[in-house]
């Protein structure tokens, strides 16, 4: 199978590569359009946000991890058994559909099912993607292809959540369905360009005697446990801000066009900088790097923590900007760590455990967290901040540990 892969690869050039980078930067721009205004869309309210409608709005969100989350290892299997683009193609084009519905109501019911299944799609698009990236590059080149990767995938979550908050500074409320019908344009050009970068390219046969077994077991070893349950942590840090951080800061008085505008910037920064890093992952080793960003995520939490108690001095600032720098080190050194892990034959599935943890990981978080917030107020806030980092901190000393010992191999 690798050998098959590397044929394809060099049968048709980097076009696979491109389809991939291509479609999840606009699926992640479609999805982070739809979390910017996804509170105030549940809510009928531009700003401000009761604690009764934290437990709504968190339970809604919830829906899509929880998707992902019961599904994605079957995708998967899927990607495994019948290949990387018939998943992919799926999954774009159910969340399409699902965008266009969500335009149409302000149910609360229907809006949890609908992201239940947006979840689904979700799980299915980036288990095959990470398989097609883990196919195509060689490991001396991983960290790089994953890094080119992840900044797409970054980029489109960051420029899709930049552009909903434009449109709450822009738009009324009652006019934010128009918001999901861009989404699902987004979506239908992601399609379209993936589809045609792939004509004429070779597809992979299904794999015959697919052990389901086999695969599932090899997904779950020990190794790769310590590789992706760190992004448990880091996710269930990622998944709250995701969904409250527009409705604190418009509560708080910062203009939406301002948040917008330096989201965006960040976003386009990551494109910098996820290539350099995973390049570096692949000089200097995987586990140096997920080190150095595992310390960055630490140091994020102290400073924000710092900014809340102190207010927005200059120096906390600096020092949370050079933490943000080090925090993206990690996702290119993973996801290279992890291809690394995988065996070709269950190649998707073991990248869908990626995907399962980051779902389980936004999911947990906005269930601790509003439940947190909702008991003790913003002590309930630094109880779960602080709970995170020192997880975070046991499972990279556990990998460390690990890879000193040489039971896996020490990049």
């Amino acid at each position: 199978m690798a050998d098959e892969g590397r044929s394809l690869a060099t049968t048709s050039g980097g076009r696979p590569l491109l389809a991939v980078f291509g479609a999840t930067f606009f699926v992640r721009f479609a999805f982070g359009i739809t979390l910017a205004v996804f509170a105030s869309y549940i809510s009928g309210t531009s700003s401000g946000l009761g604690q009764a409608e934290v437990g709504t709005v968190g339970l809604v969100s919830a829906m899509a991890p929880a998707g992902e989350f019961s599904t994605v290892l079957l995708s998967g299997v899927a990607a495994d058994r019948y290949g990387r683009f018939p998943v992919l193609f799926s999954g774009i084009a159910l969340s399409a559909v699902l965008f266009a519905v969500v335009a149409g109501t302000r149910s609360v019911l229907l809006l949890g099912a609908m992201n239940l299944l947006f979840g689904v799609a979700s799980g299915a698009i980036l288990a095959a993607s990470l398989a097609v990236v883990a196919d195509r590059a060689g490991e001396d080149e991983r960290g790089y292809e994953m890094g080119r990767f992840d900044a797409m995938n970054l980029f489109g979550w960051v420029g899709g959540f930049a552009f909903g908050f434009a449109a709450l500074g822009f738009l009324p409320n009652r006019e934010l369905g128009l918001v999901f019908l861009v989404g699902s344009a987004v979506l239908a050009g992601g399609f379209g360009v993936a589809a045609l970068l792939l004509r004429g390219t070779p597809r992979r046969p299904p794999t015959p005697a697919f052990d389901f077994r086999r695969v599932v077991r090899s997904a779950f070893r020990g190794s790769v446990l310590l590789v992706t349950l760190p992004w448990l942590v880091i996710y269930m840090l990622i998944g709250t801000a995701f969904v409250f951080l527009g409705k604190a800061a418009t509560g708080v008085g910062v203009p939406t066009g301002d948040l917008a505008a330096a989201i965006g910037g960040g976003g386009a920064f990551l494109v910098l900088t996820q290539p350099f890093f995973g390049r570096l992952a692949d000089r200097w080793g995987r586990m140096r790097l997920m080190a150095i960003g595992a310390t960055g995520f630490l140091l994020v939490m102290l400073f924000a923590s710092l900014v809340v108690a102190f207010g927005p001095e200059v120096p906390i600032l600096i020092a949370l900007g050079g933490s943000v720098l080090m925090a993206l080190a990690y996702g290119p050194a993973a996801l290279a760590a992890l291809a690394d892990l995988a065996s070709a034959i269950g190649r998707a599935t073991t990248m869908a455990v990626y995907s399962l943890t980051i779902s389980l990981g936004m999911l947990g978080g906005l269930v601790a967290s509003t439940s947190l917030f909702t008991e003790f107020g913003s002590k309930g806030l630094y109880l779960f901040f602080g709970g995170l980092a020192a997880g975070l901190l046991v499972l990279t000393a556990a990998r460390y540990r690990e890879v000193a010992r040489a039971t896996i191999p020490a990049r």
